[in-house]
């Protein structure tokens, strides 16, 4: 990507005092034009770069010039380089360990590999969600159509959908693009989605309306969950969502909580077996209550 080898070029100068353009070409695997076009990106960007001609001659930044002052602190490169390795996580290691290598070479790296912050956002199924990842990224870029089988709650659909984004967000990852089914924007959870396959047709990309922007909008919290808590699940309670979702008192943790739908809200409440009681709303506490009735009616007939 022009923005990876960009601040690779821009790292490669600040590291050694000047480099050549042919030296550039085959570091970043590209042709001396289009390493020309990078440097004039550079100068129209403000970075001080400066060509000397003839032998001898090269590319090097202007004398002065302070890398915490223009462009990037070491901090904010830390910051890039825990990003980075935290997409590795999740993305073929040669592209990720490519671009580090432009951040850092040997001793003279303008700042150290060792993070002290490891991001790992891959899940259980790292093999298939890197897979899937690379193919809807290849989507996205190219413009093309995927399709692919999703299990959701109301049981399974064959899709078809423009991809527009990769989202990782509240813990999981998503790609995000206009359903050809439905006739509207949907986020899809990667986990949920399996035979996933690029179409034949290529889109053009329609126009997202603010509202579907909002990606925190397919997540909303519809439905408000009052429970007492038992004290014992208190660091379940925080792990979850906090210290501030209860209120501590004689008869237990006094709790509210917003979900997105009821199945999710009584799968969770069952997670705490007899240590919670659902006070309102009244049709999730029926909803467990049943659900309760049917698991003990299956031990039943098991004995």
């Amino acid at each position: 990507m022009k923005l990876d080898r960009l601040l690779g070029i821009l790292t490669t100068l600040l590291q050694t005092e000047r480099v050549t353009a042919p030296q550039l070409a085959e570091k970043f695997e590209v042709n001396r034009r289009t390493i020309g076009r990078d440097i004039d990106a550079l100068c129209q960007a403000g970075i001080p770069v400066v060509t000397h001609p003839g032998a001898g001659g090269g590319i090097s930044i202007a004398e002065g010039f302070k890398l915490d002052k223009s462009v990037l602190t070491t901090d904010e490169l830390s910051g890039i380089i825990a990003a980075l390795k935290g997409i590795g996580s999740v993305s073929e290691p040669s592209q990720i360990e490519r671009t580090l290598d432009k951040f850092h070479s040997g001793e003279t790296g303008v700042v150290s590999l060792a993070e002290p912050i490891i991001i790992d956002l891959a899940s259980h199924y790292k093999g298939q969600l890197t897979g899937k990842i690379e193919l809807i990224k290849r989507a996205i870029l190219e413009r093309q159509l995927i399709q692919f089988d999703y299990f959701y709650e109301k049981g399974e659909s064959h899709r078809h959908i423009e991809p527009y984004h990769i989202i990782f967000q509240w813990g999981a990852w998503y790609v995000f693009g206009f359903c050809l089914e439905r006739q509207d924007f949907r986020m899809f959870k990667l986990t949920r989605l399996w035979n996933i396959e690029l179409g034949d047709d290529r889109y053009t990309p329609r126009e997202t309306p603010p509202e579907k922007r909002d990606f925190n909008s397919h997540f909303t919290d519809d439905i408000k969950l009052v429970a007492l808590f038992d004290p014992s699940e208190k660091y379940q309670l925080i792990d979850a969502y906090g210290p501030g979702c209860f209120r501590e008192t004689e008869d237990g943790l006094l709790t509210e909580i917003g979900f997105t739908n009821i199945g999710y809200a009584v799968h969770w409440i069952l997670g705490f077996g007899g240590r919670v009681r659902v006070i309102e709303p009244l049709e999730v506490a029926e909803a467990v209550q049943a659900a309760a009735q049917d698991i003990l009616g299956r031990y039943r007939q098991q004995n």
